[in-house]
This record gives structure tokens, C-alpha cells and sequence, in this order.
């Protein structure tokens, strides 16, 4: 640890450690395909006071690759936090929240308290106390709002599913502070009409934050739209979040409430889409700082020497926050796949796990030793979310069998020869409709299931299907389809579902949609037989609106269109089969020799 004469020093070496892991840990992970939530909590593990920085004082040169000063890292992780809840509000809107009502206050609710029974009577049953054993259930009930929703959004049935029960965990967080102090020995009654006057303060700060900012919150980011400066803007952005978070503070509450109440009123009004983009590097920073933060509650001698006993409790917590969540949700209506991959994904405890375990430690409810064990398990849940992520689609897979079966049948109503279209977003939608105008047959598939419900409800031919299954790949093999449009917005996913259905149709065309023309070749590459760069429609397009509004007649215009778009997949297609020619010579040979 630096001395207090370091202290300039100290905060600028944490500030190179933590900018180094930014610029390493997100392009690295990047590169292996996995998230960088797990990189950011390992270099928290390696870098803080458990494990290199207790090595500062005998090398003095490991204080400028450690982190020396924890605690004053924190505001940032924490404003990291805020930004975060403000951007869920920014993509949420007050007719959403009111179609959500029944999942926030119904599931939600029955969610958390219905885990935390489990748990507490089984902590209870092995010998803690019934006070401790409560505020414990409640703390590893919750569910981390700051890395599930980054992970699924909140426009699948999946994201708005998790982001009901979360909204109301985040809301109860207040409450359940309060229910442990009220439970303290030493203050049996002064906690509850503490928590009285809080839920009203509460409510009418929420209040006053709803009605006030719509009127001043459009003005104020009008006034820094017109003076043409990003900093202002940027500026604007920030005091909004801060005012708003100070303010539930100010009552009692969490400063997240108050984030996403403001990210909800901006929703409502033109700036959302600037203001998102503003605050997104902050936003990025700050999770990983608080990510870091995250990482340094792990003692990896303590792990090293309890590891049986942390093994059975991180299982023990995510096999009943599991069945819980799913089982709740399939009483409530959910799809199998979307119950079992959303009780999954919310397994893991929360960041705010942390803060209800410090309550429960200074109200005596739990011995510190209790404390800290319990913070070691909820640091390793949150390290283990992105996995759990996939674990959960994939048990999603696995329990919705019916989707392979609907699309086999969809293929063959009305007899066989449709096109496929992979993907349902407004490009795809763009597609079908052309399709229909030219009476072409058609049937689109998309794992969205909102999605598909919109569309179907509009008159189009979607259905459910998760296109990344080898079984529905099967179940088009027996459907007989004549072509494919892949329309996806996800470049790994399209070059990978190209070459399987390749595989799959050696002779059916296949037509993708590519971000560029880099894209576009390995999508050549892997078997399609047209690939439509992003980039190179766009120029097109807007050459030949300028061309015509500089007066140039449509027929040559569109003729020269047409000459330059085949002239670009001219090329695209060659520098794909020039640099697969070598593969293939490679392969030959290797046949020939064996």
C-alpha cells in the first residue's frame, strides 16, 4: 500500500491500471469470444489487496501495476452503475412499464421473496440464526440488474422478463435495508417508522422527478443542442443523471432509482437517441471500474482454503434462484425456452447482494466471518453471469422442442418451394414485403418471440425459431425451401449459419446481408452466393439520389447503378476465391499425400 505522501502518486497509478485493463482486457476477451465482465473481475482478483497489492510493501514496484487505494475507486465504479440504470431507462417508456406492471409486482415480487424463504429456511435449518438466516435469503435473492441486462437487452421476451423482476428488486433494495435495522437488537422499533417516512419521501421524490422533468428536461438539452457543442451536451447529460440520483439519495434511496427515473423521462422525449449515444464510453468505463471493484472482494486463499464449502453454496443459490425464476414464470405464461433460459441468467446474486450483506453485518444479524464468506460466493456468481448466459440459451434450446416441428410445418402449407427469410428486424420485414408484392411465397423465422407476434399479428408469415439449432436445420432439409435471405444484424452468427446451410443446400441460393465488404468476402467464402454489403448500398443509393436531383435521367442512372453494384461483388467475389485457392490447393495435396 502507498503512504499518504504518495497519495498523487497512488491515484495515478490506480488510474493507469485501470485505463491499461480497459485497453487490454476488452480486445483480448474480444478476440476469445468471451465477455469481458470476466476479465474485468480477474484483473480485480489479480491486482487487488488479496493478492499482488499485499505484495507492495516487500516490491515497491508492483504499487504502479496494482491497485493501492480501493476505496477510492469507488465513486467511479458507482457512477458506472447509475449510467448504466439511466441507459435501461432510456430504452424504457411509461406505456411499457404500464403492460409490465403484473411482472414487476407480481413475479417480480414473488420472485425475490419466494427465493429467499428457500434459502433462509435452509440457512436456517444448518444452524444460522432466523434473523441472519432472513437478511442472508434476501441478499442472495437479488439478481444483478448491471450485467443481465447488457447481456440479453430488454427487447427480448427474455430481456423484458428479467428486466420485470429486476426493476422490482431494485426497487425493494430501500426496504430491505431498513427491515434489517429494524431487526437489529438494539433498535426494535425505530426502524420502521424510519422506513415509513422513507417510502414517502420515496415516493414523492419519484413523483417530482416524473412530473418535473418532462417539463424541464426537454428545454434544458434544447438549450445544448442549439449551441452545437458535444461537451455541453455531454455535460447536460451528466448533471441530469447526478441531480437525479443525488435527490433519491438525499430521501433514502438508492441513487440507481433515481438514474433510471431519469432515463425514463428522457425516453418520452427526441434527445433519447443523442443522449444514449453521449454516455455510452462513460457507461463501458465505469461498469468495468465497478467490475474491478467486484474483483478485489475476491480472497483467493480464503477460496483456495473453503473451496468445497463455496462450491456447495454458489450451486446451492443458483439451483434455487433457477427454479424459482422459471417455475414462476411458466405460471405466469412464459414459453418453456424463455422460463428456463431466464431463471439461468438470473441465478448469479447481485452487486447489491454486497450492500444488504455489509447491513446485515452492522445491524449483528450475521458474524463478519459470515459476511465475508457470503461476499466471496457473490463475487464468483457475478463472475460466472456470462456464463450462465449461455448455459441459459442453451437450456432454452433444449426445452423448446416444438419450434423445429412449426417450421418443418410452415415450409409445407400451402405446398413447398418458399423462400426463407432469417431474420424478422425491419430488414427483414422490408424483404417480405417485396417478396409479396412479386408473389413470391415466403415463411420468416426469428428468435425474437415479441417480434414474431408483432409481425405475425401485422399479416406476415413469421414464426419462432432459434436459427443457430442444428434441428430446425434439419427440420428445413425436410421442408424443401427454394432460397435463403439471411438478414440478420450479427456477422459471426450469418458467416456461421452460411456455411451450415451450405452444407445443408448445395444448390439453393443464398443471399446475406453483409456490415462490409470484408464481411461480404467471408460470407462468399463460406458458400453464399450473393452477399449485400451495408456500406456499398448505402453509397449507392445516395449517388443515385444526387445524380437524379442533379438532373441526370433515371434510366442511365439506375443502368449505372446496377454496372457498379455487379463491378463491386465482381471483386468481392474474386479476392474471396483468391484467398480460399490456396486453402484448397493445401487440402489437395494433403489428400494426395495421405
Amino acid at each position: 500500500m502507498h503512504g499518504s505522501g504518495d497519495l498523487g502518486t497512488s491515484g495515478f497509478s490506480d488510474a493507469l491500471v485501470i485505463l491499461g485493463a480497459a485497453g487490454i482486457v476488452i480486445p483480448a476477451f474480444a478476440r476469445l469470444r468471451i465477455s469481458p465482465i470476466i476479465g474485468f473481475i480477474l484483473v480485480g482478483a489479480l491486482v487487488g489487496p488479496a493478492a499482488l497489492g499485499a505484495m507492495g510493501n516487500d516490491y515497491p514496484w508492483l504499487n504502479f501495476i496494482t491497485i493501492s487505494n480501493p476505496e477510492s475507486i469507488e465513486p467511479f465504479a458507482e457512477l458506472g452503475v447509475i449510467l448504466l440504470l439511466f441507459s435501461i431507462g432510456l430504452e424504457l417508456s411509461f406505456r411499457r412499464l404500464w403492460t409490465m406492471r403484473r411482472l414487476v409486482f407480481g413475479v417480480g415480487a414473488a420472485e425475490l421473496f419466494g427465493a429467499a424463504a428457500i434459502i433462509g429456511v435452509a440457512l436456517h435449518l444448518i444452524g444460522q440464526g432466523w434473523q441472519g438466516a432472513i437478511g442472508l435469503g434476501l441478499a442472495l435473492a437479488l439478481s444483478s440488474t448491471s450485467l443481465v441486462i447488457p447481456l440479453v437487452g430488454t427487447r427480448s421476451a427474455v430481456g423484458r422478463s428479467a428486466l420485470g423482476m429486476l426493476l422490482f428488486e431494485d426497487v425493494a433494495i430501500v426496504p430491505i435495508v431498513f427491515l434489517l435495522g429494524a431487526m437489529a437488537p438494539h433498535s426494535a422499533e425505530a426502524g420502521l417508522g424510519a422506513l415509513a417516512q422513507t417510502l414517502a419521501l420515496g415516493g414523492l421524490a419519484a413523483a417530482g422527478l416524473l412530473i418535473g422533468g418532462r417539463f424541464v428536461l426537454p428545454r434544458l438539452f434544447a438549450q445544448a443542442a442549439r449551441t452545437k457543442s458535444p461537451e455541453l451536451f455531454l455535460a447536460a447529460c451528466l448533471l441530469v443523471v447526478i441531480v437525479s440520483s443525488l435527490i433519491t439519495s438525499a430521501v433514502g434511496f438508492s441513487p440507481v432509482f433515481g438514474a433510471l427515473i431519469a432515463g425514463i423521462v428522457i425516453a418520452e422525449t427526441e434527445y433519447r437517441g443523442e443522449v444514449e449515444v453521449m454516455t455510452a464510453p462513460i457507461r463501458g468505463l465505469g461498469l468495468g471500474i465497478f467490475l474491478i471493484t467486484v474483483g478485489m472482494t475476491l480472497n483467493i486463499r480464503l477460496i483456495i482454503g473453503s473451496w468445497q464449502e463455496i462450491l456447495l453454496a454458489v450451486v446451492g443459490v443458483l439451483v434455487v434462484k433457477a427454479v424459482v425464476t422459471a417455475t414462476l414464470l411458466r405460471l405466469e405464461g412464459a414459453r418453456p425456452a424463455v422460463a428456463a433460459e431466464t431463471g439461468v441468467l438470473m441465478a448469479s446474486p447481485s452487486e447489491t447482494t454486497l450492500i444488504v450483506l455489509s447491513a446485515a453485518a452492522a445491524a449483528q444479524l450475521i458474524r463478519p466471518e459470515t459476511a465475508a464468506f457470503w461476499q466471496i460466493v457473490t463475487a464468483i456468481g457475478l463472475t460466472i453471469t456470462p456464463l450462465l448466459a449461455k448455459l441459459g440459451r442453451m437450456a432454452g434450446r433444449r426445452v423448446d422442442r416444438e419450434a423445429p416441428q412449426r417450421v418443418s410445418s410452415a415450409l409445407k402449407e400451402g405446398g413447398t418451394g418458399k423462400v426463407v427469410v432469417l431474420g424478422f428486424g425491419r430488414v427483414g420485414q422490408m424483404v417480405a414485403d417485396m417478396l409479396t408484392a412479386h408473389g413470391k411465397d415466403y415463411v420468416a423465422i426469428d428468435s425474437d418471440i415479441d417480434a414474431v407476434s408483432a409481425a405475425a399479428s401485422d399479416g406476415y408469415a413469421a414464426i419462432f425459431g432459434d436459427v443457430s439449432h442444428p434441428e430446425l436445420i434439419e427440420r428445413l432439409q425436410s421442408g424443401t425451401p427454394n432460397a435463403f435471405i439471411l438478414t440478420m444484424d450479427n456477422p459471426v452468427l450469418v458467416a456461421t449459419l452460411t456455411h451450415r446451410l451450405r452444407d445443408a443446400f448445395p444448390d439453393l441460393p443464398i443471399i446475406a446481408r453483409a456490415r462490409d465488404t470484408t464481411h461480404a468476402a467471408r460470407l462468399y467464402k463460406a458458400g453464399a452466393t450473393d452477399a449485400v454489403p451495408e456500406t456499398v448500398e448505402a453509397s449507392l443509393q445516395l449517388a443515385e439520389a444526387a445524380l437524379v436531383d442533379l438532373g441526370v435521367a433515371m434510366g442511365p442512372v439506375i443502368a449505372s447503378i446496377h454496372q457498379k453494384r455487379d463491378e463491386l461483388r465482381g471483386q468481392i467475389k474474386l479476392e474471396a476465391d483468391m484467398e480460399e485457392a490456396p486453402r484448397q490447393l493445401g487440402r489437395r495435396r494433403l489428400r494426395d499425400a495421405s
